[in-house]
């Protein structure tokens, strides 16, 4: 469990970058589009060879499918819920649909951005193996520009440094315990189990990238965003390959 913990923080600690970055490193819109793009194509790799193609050589179809709709529809309803709250467009740099927010929107925005990510770092290290480095990268590396983007929006919506930092203080942390919870629950589970919560998770990932992430980049990198989604992709689909 502390293992998974430790790499589930890993991957969270790069929300804390991402926040110093957005707050002192006063990157261009469109600087911050291509990071965000580059994030995206990362975690497309992932999704497609550390957690579904995985999931299906070990749990069959009918798992994969059931978890990765599933994923998809709690992904959906929760974004739409917390869309409704004033958490609309919360990876945006430019703050102004941030203006009206509630701090409780944010908060559970960026948990329902990131938890999926972190428990699928745990699930990865079930049965004695080892953690998938690819996958830990992919969300590291998507962590990055998700906090950078927000955390410029928020510091430009009045929001003080003091309260955007602990809000990834949060996340960070939540995203620690997902990774545990990921290996703990599931230990001794069924492999057909396992396959549908990686494909849940795989869901939940798409459906945010659809949603929020490239949206946004485009917006803001106009059209090198499908290059440098490319290179993102392909940077991690070597690191899985060669891994």
């Amino acid at each position: 469990m502390l293992t998974a913990t430790f790499w589930g923080l890993v991957g969270g600690a790069a929300l804390l970058i991402g926040a110093l970055l957005g707050l002192f490193a006063r990157a261009s819109y469109r600087t911050i589009g291509l990071v965000m793009a580059f994030g995206a194509g990362v975690l497309i790799s992932a999704v497609a060879f550390e957690l579904t193609e995985d999931a299906f050589r070990s749990g069959g179809t009918a798992p994969v499918v059931i978890g990765l709709v599933s994923g998809s529809l709690l992904f959906f309803v929760g974004d739409w819920l917390i869309d409704r709250r004033g958490g609309h467009r919360r990876k945006s740099p430019t703050g102004g649909p941030q203006q009206g927010a509630g701090a409780m929107a944010l908060v559970l925005g960026a948990l329902l951005d990131g938890i999926p990510e972190s428990a699928a770092i745990g699930v990865s290290l079930l049965g004695g193996g080892e953690v998938g480095i690819a996958m830990v990268a992919a969300v590291f590396l998507s962590n990055v520009p998700e906090s950078m983007s927000a955390s410029a929006g928020l510091k430009r919506a009045g929001r003080s440094t003091g309260q955007i930092l602990r809000l990834w203080l949060i996340v960070m942390v939540a995203s620690g315990l997902a990774a545990g919870a990921g290996f703990v629950l599931l230990q001794g589970a069924s492999p057909a189990l396992v396959a549908g919560i990686q494909t849940f998770a795989a869901g939940a990932i798409i459906t945010m990238l659809a949603d929020t992430m490239m949206p946004e980049a485009t917006e803001h990198a106009g059209r090198l965003v499908g290059l440098v989604t490319m290179l993102g992709f392909a940077l991690a689909f070597l690191l899985s390959a060669l891994g």
